[in-house]
């Protein structure tokens, strides 16, 4: 299967790299605003230097895929209309767009928890500790916490549109992607010790502590999420699916039972069996 992968270099690309790269059954190409050196640990790579805003810049880059992990966006909760306006809405347009053109049958959408984020905003930091009585699946309203989390709800319904209206593409995944980190922190513990390497919070204060509660629930390990992916993109029932992409933690607030029974979904971490940062 040649796959294209857009935003490939941030960290969810990455996790993609490194746990899928290497299976026969994909051949992937990389797009990004940017190349890698090849002394880089993620140059060398089929890439193609483009920005999902132009849709002349990457139009060519679909043609002969059978499918597409789109993951490029501006991706912070703190931005306003006009940081996310071309990367996240206008380049999803063009993405679905290009997908219909050069008749790609499946898109694999990165969207994020943020579409639900006020559900976080009302219950944080109960929401944190075990046992907590919610757990949102694809059927709740959305309740987007920010323009990010909005311009995620956008590109979740234009999927919708281009399978239900459109003969290509005929299979759109999105993933309410929740905590995703790059090696170095793909922990429950990561956030909690970047912010104590930034100088924010200092080792076991409260604020870390707090840190270190949500991400053991939000924690969407690099392969578990890689895996997500696999399974959307190995799958041949789904016309259009909402997955929440989450490991399996027992506090989580976040459903997965949706994509364990449509795709096979079989996380393997938990962020409960963590009670210390990794040596």
């Amino acid at each position: 299967m040649d796959v294209l992968v857009t935003g490939a270099y941030g960290r969810c690309g990455t996790a993609i790299i490194d746990h899928l790269h290497d299976d026969p059954a994909y051949e992937f190409t990389y797009l990004n605003r940017s190349d890698r050196d090849e002394d880089h640990p993620y140059g060398g790579y089929d890439t193609v230097v483009a920005d999902v805003g132009d849709f002349e810049a990457v139009r060519s880059a679909f043609e002969g895929m059978d499918a597409v992990v789109h993951l490029a966006a501006y991706p912070f909760v703190d931005g306003n209309w006009s940081d996310v306006l071309e990367p996240n809405i206008v380049g999803t347009y063009n993405v679905l767009e290009a997908a219909r053109e050069t008749e790609i049958e499946s898109v694999v959408f990165g969207s994020t928890n943020h579409v639900m984020g006020m559900y976080e905003e009302e219950f944080a930091p109960d929401l944190y500790e075990p046992g907590f009585d919610l757990r949102l699946s694809h059927e709740d309203p959305v309740r987007p916490d920010s323009h990010y989390g909005t311009s995620k709800v956008f590109g979740e319904t234009i999927g919708r549109q281009y399978v239900e209206n459109h003969t290509y593409p005929d299979q759109f995944y999105a993933l309410r992607i929740c905590s995703v980190r790059h090696e170095e922190h793909d922990h429950p513990y990561g956030d909690a010790e970047a912010a104590v390497e930034e100088g924010r919070i200092e080792r076991g204060s409260e604020a870390y502590r707090q840190e270190v509660k949500r991400m053991k629930a939000t924690w969407n390990s690099r392969r578990d999420f890689a895996h997500l992916v696999d399974r959307c993109l190995q799958d041949d029932e789904v016309s259009f699916g909402i997955f929440n992409g989450v490991s399996d933690n027992d506090r989580r607030w976040f459903d997965i039972e949706h994509a364990r029974e449509l795709l096979g979904y079989a996380p393997q971490d938990n962020g409960e069996t963590w009670d210390e940062p990794p040596a």
